[in-house]
């Protein structure tokens, strides 16, 4: 085996074919406590972004969304209040716990007639070219083991004119701030995980998985490269998250 056939998992080395199932182990730990656990984190700002992203969407009525690694479901919510009765938004997500959460979710918010919902691998879409008006993917393309290979699946997936948001943790662009997020990071959220999830490891991961994804600019380049336009991104709250926009023509 060579380092071709390694990939990280947080800061250690693991078999590429590996990742898959470790992060699928993450998040059917986390799951029952992954809204809980984000706004501890975050202290409530991940909504904010949330809303931000939603709103450079450009989605409106009629739209046809994917929203990949849904989670709880905080953005197809807002999506399906978007697209209206005449949209659709397919709900989904690699892990069968967090799909559940998600659907859970939705379902008890009263969302129903324009949502449906797969269990979906972001490397391999199992979609239509040319079908999506607008594909999201939340705080998920950094637990991606071949990022490239989503972001090309994405492309491929979206209409001409369609654009693709990619909301993520990034690189804070002040030096001073990211030394004060580092400390919060590595010695805080840990013992949230642990303290409110019972999982300080899960969390561990999530931090270290963090400094491994590429930061704004490399993202930008790699958008690029898959084959998207006009791509831009917003540093939100400092850098500490990064919007990626970029469309297919």
């Amino acid at each position: 085996m060579n380092d071709n056939d390694k990939t990280h998992f947080g800061y250690r080395q693991v078999d590429t074919e590996e990742k898959q199932n470790l992060v699928g182990q993450v998040f059917h730990s986390v799951a029952h406590n992954y809204d809980v656990m984000n706004d501890a984190m975050s202290l409530g700002v991940h909504r904010a972004w949330k809303w931000f992203a939603v709103a450079q969407s450009g989605v409106g009525i009629g739209d046809i969304v994917l929203d990949l690694a849904a989670g709880s479901g905080d953005l197809s919510l807002k999506f399906a209040d978007k697209v209206g009765p005449q949209g659709h938004v397919i709900i989904t997500d690699i892990n069968e716990s967090m799909l559940a959460e998600g659907r859970n979710r939705v379902t008890n918010a009263g969302v129903v007639e324009n949502v449906s919902y797969s269990l979906v691998n972001a490397e391999q879409l199992p979609f239509p070219d040319n079908h999506f008006d607008c594909i999201a993917i939340s705080f998920g393309l950094r637990n991606v083991t071949h990022k490239e290979q989503a972001l090309a699946s994405m492309q491929r997936c979206l209409k001409p004119g369609g654009r693709a948001i990619i909301l993520e943790f990034s690189q804070p662009t002040n030096p001073a701030f990211r030394t004060v997020y580092d400390a919060y990071s590595f010695n805080v959220i840990p013992w949230l995980g642990e303290f409110i999830a019972k999982d300080r490891d899960s969390y561990q991961y999530l931090v270290e998985s963090i400094r491994q994804h590429p930061p704004q600019e490399e993202l930008k380049q790699m958008m690029l490269d898959a084959g998207f336009d006009r791509v831009r991104y917003h540093n939100l709250t400092g850098g500490v998250v990064a919007l990626h926009i970029g469309y297919k023509y």
